[in-house]
């Protein structure tokens, strides 16, 4: 049994699965925030535009009987399409996805930056070997 809780100690503390523990917490705090963000700031313009529209409002009814509301017909347990809160859904999809990309990117742009840095050093390292390969060339300077 202690072997099994030092090989558990072992791999919690390896720096992959803190890395990942960090990014889900990060992640999940980055999806309230982009969730807010869709809800709060971006819909209710939207929604304007659209001619007063609430989006979260929006349901198609399965049943037989009227609902003037979403929570009317829930309250009912009424079957309903809630397509307003799928397109919200769809928004925060594309504003993760996009803010991922933008960081993927980010990401490849230094390791490009670090990758041509490297090779600059090692052309500058080979020059300085291949002139002390020849003492005689740096006496004659």
């Amino acid at each position: 049994m202690l072997g099994f809780l030092k090989e558990f100690k072992e791999f919690a503390m390896k720096g992959n699965a803190v890395d990942l523990a960090v990014g889900i917490v990060i992640g999940a705090a980055f999806g309230k925030i982009v969730s807010s963000l869709v809800d709060d700031i971006i819909m209710p313009p939207l929604g304007l535009l659209l001619g007063n529209t609430d989006f979260t409002q929006l349901f198609v009814n399965l049943s037989s009987v009227s609902y003037p509301t979403l929570e009317a017909a829930k309250a009912a347990g009424a079957p309903v399409l809630k397509y307003g809160l799928f397109i919200n859904t769809i928004i925060n999809f594309i504003i993760i996805a996009f803010a991922i990309f933008l960081v993927i990117k980010f990401m490849n742009r230094l390791s490009r930056k670090t990758n041509e840095d490297a090779q600059k050093l090692k052309e500058k390292a080979d020059k300085i070997k291949e002139t002390f390969k020849n003492p005689i060339k740096i006496l004659k300077r």
